[in-house]
């Protein structure tokens, strides 16, 4: 019995330090771990002020991330304060901040560059602004107003659809105005639509649809021509002024709309001279030495033959000492005594050249199978050569530098 009691308290005393052991290993683990967790986490704290965690590559406990390491992520401000273990090397925290407050624009060279993160859910309103149009507030000086249509072209009916939309900053003569406008698809100067009379306002709003019947082989040898007119109290109509807009430059399809303004030019009121007049620009480039010439349109034409096959096309020639240096041509417009062209010519021309180089505009008829007719002709240039308006236009041009100066001329 007594060797029994001994054996006994032997075992007893091996359990109980067993588990005394096991008891310290265990409360030992725990404290290890604690240690290697703050280790882990002091970094979050300081990355508040740099926002950039330091190389932890010599925790015994760091856990390896599955994630790619070429996206970084980034912790929300409103969970900062919470454990986060598994950060790596690449991974972030993002700074306290205003979660509204608008991010700094600018491009941003990588995901990397925490400059560049935005709170999520923010708008930056400077992405969002669309350019200002400024066709109804800035106007030249001299304007007389500006007028608004759109156009568009139905090809199986071979319809013209076009909208008169408004009219702008109106100048009558007198106090009080009724406007109202006149359209014509020309050369056909016979027939018109007309809208209906605003009463008493300078800007006057149409918002009317007209239709013209044309081939779209014919489209774009025709011009749209908008005259705007004002009513007095005695019922006479006053005309304010006037757009010309060529179809030839356009791409009209059904799904293609055009809204365009154009400013009202004054209708040359003198009556054409005998073999017409023309209208042109002139401008000089003196850095580029370039001349350059926009045939605009021609009215009073005495055509030899009155038939839609006649064509009327103008020849720009660059004349140096009565020599010819270089000739180019308009399109040619059929049957049309007012031919409206808009086009544009540019000729190489030394400042030093200008005294004794002038411009030759012929006005051309042609019908097919027959000799080319010559209509009219108009020279501008320096003394040498011109006299009257073709030498005020010619000086003018050189006064003014890269302008474009607009005249009527009368063909001889």
């Amino acid at each position: 019995e007594q060797a029994i009691a001994v054996a006994g308290g032997v075992i007893g005393g091996i359990f109980l330090f067993l588990l005394i052991g096991i008891t310290a290993y265990l409360l030992w683990k725990k404290f290890c771990y604690l240690l290697s967790y703050e280790e882990l986490t002091s970094p979050v704290k300081t990355a508040k002020a740099n926002a950039n965690f330091q190389d932890q590559s010599t925790s015994e406990i760091q856990v390896k991330s599955t994630r790619s390491r070429s996206i970084p992520f980034i912790i929300p401000p409103t969970l900062h304060g919470q454990d986060w273990i598994n950060l790596t090397n690449e991974e972030h925290v993002q700074e306290d901040s205003d979660p509204y407050m608008v991010p700094q624009s600018g491009p941003r060279s990588s995901f990397h560059s925490l400059a560049g993160a935005y709170v999520v859910g923010t708008i930056n309103p400077e992405l969002y602004k669309f350019p200002e149009d400024k066709s109804e507030t800035d106007f030249p000086e001299g304007n007389i107003g500006r007028l608004w249509f759109s156009i568009e072209y139905e090809q199986e009916s071979e319809r013209l659809l076009v909208s008169l939309i408004k009219v702008r900053k109106l100048k009558p003569p007198a106090d009080s105005c009724s406007p109202f406008v006149k359209i014509y698809l020309l050369p056909d100067e016979r027939s018109y639509l007309q809208s209906k009379t605003k009463r008493k306002t300078l800007n006057p709003q149409f918002d009317e649809n007209f239709v013209f019947q044309v081939s779209s082989k014919m489209l774009l040898q025709r011009t749209l021509k908008f005259l705007v007119y004002h009513v007095d109290k005695q019922k006479k109509h006053h005309l304010l002024g006037q757009v010309i807009f060529p179809l030839k430059n356009e791409t009209l399809t059904n799904d293609n709309k055009l809204v365009i303004w154009r400013d009202l030019e004054k209708e040359n009121l003198e009556p054409p001279s005998e073999y017409g007049d023309i209208q042109f620009s002139l401008s000089y480039n003196d850095y580029l030495g370039r001349l350059t010439v926009v045939v605009l349109r021609a009215r009073g034409l005495k055509l030899q033959e009155e038939s839609h096959a006649v064509s009327v096309y103008v020849k720009v020639s660059l004349m140096n000492h009565n020599k010819l240096i270089k000739s180019k041509k308009t399109a040619a417009v059929l049957g049309s005594h007012n031919p409206v062209y808009n086009e544009t010519f540019s000729f190489k021309a030394d400042q030093t050249e200008l005294d004794t180089a002038s411009l030759s505009l012929a006005v051309l008829q042609s019908i097919k199978g027959e000799k080319t007719h010559l209509l009219g002709r108009v020279v501008v240039g320096p003394f040498m050569y011109t006299r009257g308006k073709e030498l005020e236009h010619w000086n003018e041009m050189i006064s003014k530098p890269k302008e474009l100066v607009k005249r009527w001329h009368a063909l001889c």
